[in-house]
This record gives C-alpha cells, structure tokens and sequence, in this order.
C-alpha cells in the first residue's frame, strides 16, 4: 500500500510539473521581449554603461555622423574662445606685456590656470593669480578644455571623410541613432569615454590624442 501511495504521488508531481512549463517558457519569452525593448530604447547621453561597438553597416554609420551640427558645435565652442582670447589681451594689456607675446595657458594637474611664455616671474605669477580668481574666466577655460577637443576630432574626421572617402571607425560609434542625442555635451561625455576606453593606438589612428593638454596662444 505504502509503494502505491508513492507511485500515485510521484505521478501526481511529475503531472504538476508538466502543467507549469508553459508558464516557464512564457515568463521566459517576457523576460527576452523586456531585454529587447531595453535594448531599442535609446541610452541616455550620460549613461556610464557606454560600450564602443563597431557599427553593422559602415555606410549607414558614416551618413549619420554627417548629419552632426558640427556648425553649432563651432558656435558653442567660439564663444568661449572669444572670451579666453579677449581676457588674455586685457591681461597681457593690464601688466604691460606686448599683445603678440606667444603664451601658452594650460591646467594644473591641481585644477589651477598655468600661463608659460617669455614673462617675468613676477608678471607671470600675477596674470595666474588675476585667472584663476576670474570665475567667468575658469568657467569658459574649463569648458574648452573639453569641448574643443571633442569638436576637433569630430570636424576632423569629418572633413577627411568628405575629401577622401575616409569613414572614421570611432566616431561613427560616437553617433546616436536619434538626432536628440547627438549634442555637443553628449558626444563630449561618449567621446571622453571612448578615450578611457581604448588604447592609445587606435586614438592616434583615428587622428586623437589619449592625453589632452589645452594650449593657447595669443598669436593664434
């Protein structure tokens, strides 16, 4: 009686399992529809999960990357340049430094405004000293620090591509697929990733440096 109450149970159990399968497959083929649609959603232009891929289709990637507004990105870029150039003219004016002097203006791995260039040790600390408690000054300096290499990749990649047919590998998985996300912000923050990302062979392929150090010259 014993062994045949087991059987029936064992039966029962195996029927059970049976019957639940099809919820398993469905729960399954939800979970796979929930990955899809996930993966269609477009990512957000500060998601730090950023992976560089290689685009499928090489033409379609290079038409897309024709589409950025490189012409705003120089506007955006410009003004800020503008603002550098004009203070470092005031400045140089101020300590009685010849406007043609060649500078370079660079910033400390301390965050700090460097100025190098044939100055007196004593003008030089002051005009360092003037910037670097120049909000307006630190605010445009910084932000070129980052933008203007991002567009200049992008302008020269695009330029190469336009002349010689040349598509650029790197930033054609810069690019969004919705025109939304193609900003100036937004490809600084994938190109700043990107740079982390690879090795500092294929930067220099693509026409980009690893380490950026920001240069200005007042003769430029």
């Amino acid at each position: 009686m014993s062994l045949l109450t087991s059987l029936i149970k064992a039966s029962t159990q195996f029927q059970s399992s049976l019957d639940k399968r099809p919820d398993v497959a469905g729960g399954q083929n939800n979970a796979k529809a929930s990955e899809a649609a996930a993966a269609d959603q477009p990512s957000s232009p500060t998601d730090d999960r950023f992976t560089r891929t290689a685009p499928q289709n090489p033409d379609l990637a290079a038409l897309k990357a024709r589409k950025l507004s490189v012409t705003d990105y120089k506007q955006t870029v410009g003004q800020d340049l503008a603002f550098v150039r004009e203070t470092l003219r005031h400045k140089l004016a101020e300590y009685g430094v010849h406007p043609a002097s060649a500078i370079n203006v660079t910033k400390g791995d301390n965050g700090q405004v460097q100025v190098d260039g044939k100055l007196s040790d004593a003008k030089r600390g002051q005009i360092e000293q003037d910037l670097n408690n120049n909000k307006g000054f630190q605010d445009a300096f910084s932000r070129l620090s980052v933008n203007e290499p991002t567009l200049h990749f992008v302008d020269t990649a695009l330029k190469l591509n336009k002349a010689y047919g040349v598509n650029n590998s790197l930033l054609d998985t810069l690019v969004s697929d919705n025109q939304q996300f193609n900003g100036l912000q937004d490809l600084v923050h994938r190109y700043d990733t990107m740079r982390k990302s690879v090795s500092a062979e294929q930067l220099e392929a693509a026409g980009a440096r690893k380490n950026y150090a920001f240069n200005f010259n007042t003769r430029a």
